[in-house]
């Protein structure tokens, strides 16, 4: 896998792959795809993508309730996502984090961090790494982070925050994930934070079906596309996209160990 690229955030158990899905994995592995991790974002979701990560052998899987699916979380549904994490193939606590984009509700955002704090602590409890969503909630997600995440490792999925925030995660060991929105002309500060972070803390990502980088921009998302970030990526830094291809995918098993 050294040599190829890993789409290190996905959701191809999307109902928006059900008719091509075999179709989707092949095109991926085609364009020199090693892996694709796909992120849970509910329990239905985690229980999926861990599905898909017994079906086809170069998928992975995160276990996880993203903050707009937030839910008063039992005892018992973790003890559920810990027993789905107990699976070799399963390589995250992940889409978890904050959203105030969408959630203006205070005490829903209350519960959005509750339950980030409780599956930061299961993913210490069992020793993997994390996937952050974090959309316009970027102090409470870094404060939560340094209280709450010691003695954990992740990421920040789709980074969208200050290059002030970036410097905080690397100094923190934390990796930067990049996906379509580099390629696009409003890319604002993006294109200066991945000119000046360590090429070691950045991570190529789809989020697929979402987002699609250009040139295909408008069109459904798939883990083939990532080879456009990375080569954006490497545009920005001036470098080689085989270097590029080569670091990212060693970040990603870096982070992520179970990965073959």
């Amino acid at each position: 896998m050294d040599n190829k690229i890993i789409d290190t955030h996905a959701h191809i158990n999307s109902e928006q792959f059900d008719q091509d899905r075999p179709d989707v994995v092949a095109r991926a592995l085609a364009a020199g795809i090693g892996a694709i991790i796909n992120m849970g974002d509910t329990m239905e979701s985690s229980k999926a993508c861990l599905a898909l990560s017994r079906e086809f052998d170069c998928c992975y899987a995160g276990v996880g309730v993203h903050p707009e699916e937030a839910f008063p979380m039992t005892d018992k549904d973790l003890a559920q996502l810990a027993q789905w994490a107990k699976d070799q193939k399963v390589v995250a606590v992940g889409e978890i984090g904050l959203d105030y984009y969408w959630e203006k509700d205070h005490d829903k955002r209350q519960l959005q961090r509750d339950i980030f704090i409780k599956q930061l602590d299961l993913a210490r409890q069992l020793a993997l790494p994390v996937c952050i969503h974090n959309r316009e909630a970027h102090g409470d997600t870094l404060e939560i982070i340094k209280k709450e995440g010691k003695g954990i490792q992740g990421v920040m999925h789709c980074f969208s925050g200050s290059m002030e925030m970036a410097r905080e995660l690397v100094k923190m060991g934390w990796y930067i994930g990049v996906d379509g929105p580099l390629t696009f002309k409003n890319a604002a500060k993006l294109p200066e934070i991945i000119k000046e972070i360590p090429l070691e803390y950045i991570l190529a990502e789809t989020d697929c079906p979402y987002m699609a980088p250009t040139p295909m921009r408008g069109k459904r998302n798939e883990p083939a596309y990532v080879k456009y970030v990375v080569e954006k990526i490497a545009e920005f830094r001036n470098e080689s996209f085989e270097k590029i291809a080569m670091q990212t995918t060693r970040n990603a098993k870096n982070l992520y160990t179970r990965l073959a």
